[in-house]
């Protein structure tokens, strides 16, 4: 038996001097090829971290590559960032033209107006606010008063709006599907699905009263335009009646106050602009504009001016909010001048004011009797996205003008409620003072 040596506590047998050598020269060649592929191994690990920084790198900031064509980086940005559309009227074209019934009509074929499913899907729409609107009283025929207390069957009429909203998105579903918040948005674009919201386009919907409000919310509306063409009980209007509150009533700063305790968006489209001025700086929560454009521009009242743009942002003294560029071709320029260029100018204006983080897409389609060339209907927002890949515009910019802006702000509601309800704020409670019908006398009981 062979001699043994100690080696721990382990016992090895002693080798023979040629067999040592031998041993030797293959744990040299083991070592020099242990050290070979593990070099190898540290470059690929290398050069795949760096790849993936790089990336990184290259999307925050904008320089990742798209292609040449603007065409073909326009369709790449879309497929990563569908359009939200800030505001739709598809809802009023239907009670307009069919009187709210759903089986006169089929999504899926050619509709009359600017918006179908195909068209959508062109579009590469990834989701949009299904306006709930209803015109102001005297448009409707109705005197609703200096103080608005005369009944005009507006709260009626907008649950009409709010239900065929709910009735096309339930028959559509393979196409559509319900959204609450932001990440039910990006769930529902996440399988490919159009996700959709509801907005009401003006709080002369909602009768002088808070609690309808809530109760709009719970419908599933998730934000209210502070006014339409008509002064209310809560605002002025942009309209050409002289001002009743001088921006805000009273009640206007509850009502902001009850929309941030919910979660429900601010929409500052179609207010006077001291209206827009307050509720920007009074609202704890960011803000929308869901269909307006740059007045600097193109001067009209429905437009947002540079001094307000200029409060919009994140820095001290600023809100956070997306401006939502309205297609209307009144809007955008003098007659006959409304193109894909002009809706570009507004981007591009709206843009260099506030920031590229607060400006996005509200077309208005099928709320607007003409529309701008080459925008024609919900199909051609690729084109807006090509004339501003043409003009410089990066990756992420773009992105964020498409929809990744207004989710930002719509978490940033959903963030100010879950804090202003963790403090244990009650319900507003605030009822109009110009209402004779509360507290109820003995002879109403």
């Amino acid at each position: 038996m062979p001699a043994e040596r100690s080696n721990g506590s382990e016992q090895i047998p002693l080798l023979h001097e040629e067999d040592l050598k031998g041993t030797k020269t293959e744990q040299s060649r083991w070592r020099r090829r242990s050290w070979s592929e593990w070099l190898i191994l540290c470059t690929l690990c290398t050069v795949g971290i760096f790849a993936v920084v790089h990336d990184l790198w290259s999307r925050l900031h904008g320089n990742a590559t798209l292609p040449a064509d603007p065409k073909k980086a326009a369709k790449q940005i879309l497929s990563a960032s569908p359009v939200i559309d800030g505001h739709i009227d598809l809802p009023i074209l239907v009670r307009a033209r069919f009187a709210n019934n759903a089986s006169a009509f089929d999504l899926n074929g050619d509709v009359v107006g600017h918006v179908d499913i195909p068209r959508l899907k062109a579009g590469k729409v990834g989701g949009f606010f299904w306006s709930a609107y209803v015109s102001c009283a005297d448009w409707a025929g109705y005197d609703e008063g200096a103080d608005f207390l005369n009944s005009t069957w507006r709260v009626r009429d907008t649950l009409e709006q709010i239900d065929i909203s709910h009735v096309l998105i339930s028959k559509y579903s393979d196409t559509f599907q319900p959204a609450l918040n932001s990440k039910d948005v990006k769930k529902a674009i996440k399988k490919g699905k159009i996700a959709s919201l509801i907005g009401v386009e003006g709080a002369h919907q909602i009768g002088n009263s808070i609690a309808v409000l809530r109760q709009y919310y719970t419908l599933g509306v998730r934000y209210i335009t502070l006014t339409h063409t008509c002064h209310n009980a809560f605002a002025d209007s942009c309209g050409t009646l002289p001002e009743k509150w001088g921006g805000l009533s009273p009640l206007g700063y509850s009502l902001i106050e009850e929309m941030n305790r919910i979660g429900m968006l601010v929409d500052l489209s179609h207010t006077s602009d001291n209206t827009a001025r307050q509720a920007l700086t009074y609202s704890k929560a960011p803000v929308i504009w869901s269909h307006s454009s740059a007045r600097a521009v193109h001067e009209h009242e429905r437009n947002v001016p540079d001094d307000i743009l200029a409060l919009i942002g994140t820095g001290k003294g600023k809100k956070d909010a997306v401006v939502m560029v309205n297609f209307a071709p009144d809007f955008v320029a003098d007659p006959g001048k409304a193109n894909v260029s002009a809706v570009a100018d507004h981007v591009d204006h709206i843009a260099a004011i506030a920031g590229k983080k607060h400006v996005g897409l509200g077309s208005d389609f099928d709320g607007i009797g003409s529309t701008p060339v080459g925008l024609e209907d919900v199909s051609k927002y690729p084109d807006l996205i090509v004339e501003l890949v043409k003009r410089g515009w990066k990756r992420h910019e773009l992105e964020g003008l498409t929809g990744k802006n207004l989710l930002r702000v719509m978490e940033g509601a959903e963030r100010v409620a879950k804090e202003i309800q963790a403090t244990g704020a009650e319900p507003s409670y605030e009822i109009y003072d110009k209402r004779t019908d509360l507290p109820m006398r003995g002879r109403d009981l």
